[in-house]
């Protein structure tokens, strides 16, 4: 008897730590690309591909330490071109490396945070050759991978930069920060100060098109939800207010868009203000945003809980305007018991005891009738 083909025997394998939560067609894309997505759909479909003895499909979630039942390779000819070879990437300048190093303010084992400078893009794009994704070799260490973005900020906005160090944990990091717990506070320099000290700005954000960039706009009528919070730590008079502001959606350029919405644009910020977003005199012009500080749940428990010094200008600003850092760091509001995991799940019981309590109520109205 003839032995099998290598190309011709299922193939298993182990889910590892680094791609637990991911999707199955994102597995095979980073360990088997040879395997196309329509290839992948199709062993689905006929009941190939299984995991733990189970069918799968594509967008199933898989977790660490599953098997993975793989069909024999494919071999069927397919016309298309061959795929190219990623170019290698370049080694960072030692003057690069030593930068992003010092940008660092946190790291464990799961996570770096690094103070974003005013000026440094997160990602790359048009006209954008230098960005912190591009810089993030500098930070992989003696891993096999480098970190991961979870989120971003604007250019010229700078502070608290959360960046993974797997794959798992960008996974986590993505959903904790978009969940109740978690709290971006950032830090702004208004023109003008609002007249309620402590308020919520709820209006939809759409994209301006054909604005020649990317620009963001109240939309009442088919722009997403948009919720901003912001407190006036301090004022100068009626002329600019130093405040905090805490985002509960993540539209982009949203705190910018909501705070030039009521009549108070971000100093330094002409995209939104136009003109009136400057002020007089010696006050930089450069952008006046700062994220201050992050709170989020970690994958090993706990929280990370950091916060970012300002950059020169915006320091300097505040000094000129003579307002008093001691006032700065105002506490946190803290999520209501609902919004939480375990108020929710109080709450599914509460619910379900109800139900019960009515059906028992239902059948004892029965046999009193009976």
């Amino acid at each position: 008897m003839s032995a099998t083909p290598p190309e011709q025997e299922v193939r298993s394998f182990t889910v590892a730590a680094d791609d637990d939560g991911i999707r199955l067609d994102r597995w095979f894309k980073r360990h088997l690309p040879e395997a196309s997505f329509n290839v992948v759909s199709r062993w689905a479909r006929t009941g190939q591909l299984r995991i733990d003895g189970r069918r799968a499909a594509p967008g199933d979630r898989i977790e660490a330490g599953q098997v993975i039942r793989v069909p024999p390779a494919d071999t069927t000819p397919v016309a298309a071109a061959p795929a190219r070879a990623k170019p290698a990437r370049a080694p960072l300048p030692p003057e690069d490396e030593a930068f992003i190093r010092d940008l660092v303010i946190y790291e464990d084992p799961q996570a770096f945070v690094i103070n974003k400078p005013p000026g440094l893009a997160t990602q790359g794009g048009t006209k954008t050759d230098r960005h912190v994704d591009g810089l993030l070799d500098g930070l992989q260490h003696d891993r096999d991978s480098r970190p991961k973005l979870v989120h971003r900020l604007d250019k010229d906005t700078s502070g608290v930069l959360l960046l993974a160090r797997s794959s798992r944990a960008a996974g986590f990091f993505a959903k904790a920060l978009s969940s109740r717990t978690a709290r971006k506070v950032y830090w702004a320099l208004v023109v003008g100060v609002p007249d309620i000290d402590d308020g919520t700005i709820e209006l939809p954000i759409g994209k301006q098109h054909g604005s020649g960039g990317e620009k963001m706009y109240v939309d009442e009528k088919e722009g997403s939800p948009a919720r901003t919070r912001y407190r006036v730590i301090e004022q100068a008079g009626n002329r600019a207010a130093w405040v905090e502001l805490q985002p509960y959606t993540g539209r982009t350029h949203q705190l910018r868009v909501h705070m030039a919405a009521i009549g108070h644009p971000i100093v330094g910020d002409g995209k939104y203000g136009g003109i009136d977003a400057f002020l007089t005199g010696t006050i930089s012009r450069k952008m006046h945003l700062h994220a201050r500080r992050l709170r989020v749940d970690h994958p090993d428990g706990g929280q990370i809980d950091v916060v970012a010094e300002l950059p020169k200008h915006f320091a300097e600003s505040l000094e000129q305007l003579a307002f008093d850092p001691v006032k700065a760091d105002l506490p946190l509001d803290e999520p209501k018991f609902s919004e939480t995991a375990e108020g929710k799940r109080r709450a599914v019981a509460a619910i379900a005891k109800a139900r019960r309590k009515e059906r028992k109520g239902e059948r004892r109205g029965r046999g009193q009738r009976g």
